[in-house]
Formats: C-alpha cells, sequence, structure tokens
C-alpha cells in the first residue's frame, strides 16, 4: 500500500499545495516564501525520512500569520489522508534532539483526538525574519487536521535557531517512529476501541 497524498488548500489568503509520501527518502520540494519556514519543513522531511513537496502562495505583504498556518492545515490534511486508516502503525513516537545547548522533546499519537501541548521558550521574536511565535500556529493548524495529540517541550536552550531546530528535527523523528509499520501489528488498528 502506498502511503502517498496530494491536497490542495485555497482560500482568500493562500494558495497551497502538499503532497507528501511517508514512505520517502526524506527529499523536499520546497517554495512558500518564508526561507527559515522552509529550513524547519527540511528537517522534518529529511529526519521523518518523508518526501514533501509544498507551495503556498499566501498574502505575505500582511504578514506569515495565513501562510504558516494553513501550510501547517494542509500539512495535517495530507498526513491524514496518506495514513488512511491506520492499521499496521505503531501509533506512538518520540525523540529528544540535542544542537548544543539546546534540547527539545516531541512526543505524538496518531489517536484521531487533536491535542497540542507547546512547552517551548524562545528568546527572541524573530530568527531570520520569521516570527517565532508562528511556530505554535503551524503545529497547531498540523494537530487539528492530522487528528493527533502532540506534546513538544524544550528542555534547554538559549540560541533561538538552535531550539527551532531541535524542535522540528525531533518532530520528523517522532514523526518517523509513529509511522513506521509494525511487522507484529501487520493489518491490525492500535486501538482497544476498534476505532482510531
Amino acid at each position: 500500500m502506498q502511503r502517498k497524498a496530494e491536497v490542495e488548500r485555497n482560500t482568500l489568503e493562500t494558495r497551497i499545495r502538499v503532497a507528501v509520501d511517508l514512505d520517502g527518502n526524506g527529499k523536499s520540494v520546497l517554495d512558500t516564501g518564508l526561507p527559515f519556514l522552509e529550513h524547519m519543513l527540511d528537517q522534518v522531511a529529511r529526519h521523518g525520512l518523508i518526501d514533501m513537496e509544498i507551495v503556498a502562495k499566501g498574502d505575505l505583504h500582511i504578514d506569515s500569520h495565513h501562510t504558516t498556518e494553513d501550510i501547517g492545515i494542509t500539512l495535517g490534511q495530507a498526513f491524514a489522508s496518506a495514513l488512511g486508516d491506520k492499521r499496521g502503525i505503531r501509533r506512538y513516537g518520540h525523540a529528544y534532539v540535542p544542537l548544543d545547548e539546546a534540547l527539545s522533546r516531541v512526543v505524538i499519537d496518531f489517536s484521531g483526538r487533536p491535542g497540542l501541548e507547546f512547552n517551548v521558550e524562545f528568546p527572541r521574536a524573530q530568527i531570520g525574519g520569521f516570527d517565532t511565535e508562528l511556530f505554535y500556529e503551524f503545529f497547531q493548524g498540523f494537530v487539528n487536521h492530522a487528528g493527533v495529540t502532540l506534546h513538544l517541550d524544550t528542555l534547554k536552550g538559549r540560541n533561538a535557531h538552535h531550539i527551532a531546530e531541535t524542535l522540528f528535527k525531533a518532530f520528523g523523528r517522532a514523526l518517523r517512529m509513529a509511522l513506521e509499520p509494525d511487522a507484529r501489528m501487520a493489518g491490525i488498528l492500535p486501538s482497544t476501541k476498534g476505532a482510531l
């Protein structure tokens, strides 16, 4: 079974196309007008071994909010579509990732229930012209539309770039673990409820 999906989302504020292959090689093609967010999304693709193409045209002349949030929404929709009924996956994933003085932990559950715990503080408001408060909006959009419970915690860090990078690398690693097929669960839904 190929776990691939392509989703388009068009509003008066943004036009976004996302294609994912959950069993890829970590390749990314990114054209969003948001260079630092692209740098972070590339980390997700590489560390998650997910092929990802994201093309976004948004109202960046206003600010980056709508484009960032809508990328999260559309990426979440693509993951949900590519994953299907979730039979045979590990469901849960976690990762700790360090970068110099920074350390972040990400834990994810493909539960079907959206929930976000975002315990991350950045020492400055912008990184490379990107507003750090928008990371929350990206992850909230993803969580709501992928139907996952996601805990993001930065445990240590002084450098804002390092904090962001550990967060997205850990996100990619946690996704990889959760989405990995489990040979012992082949064809089985990883839930006692019989539905996710």
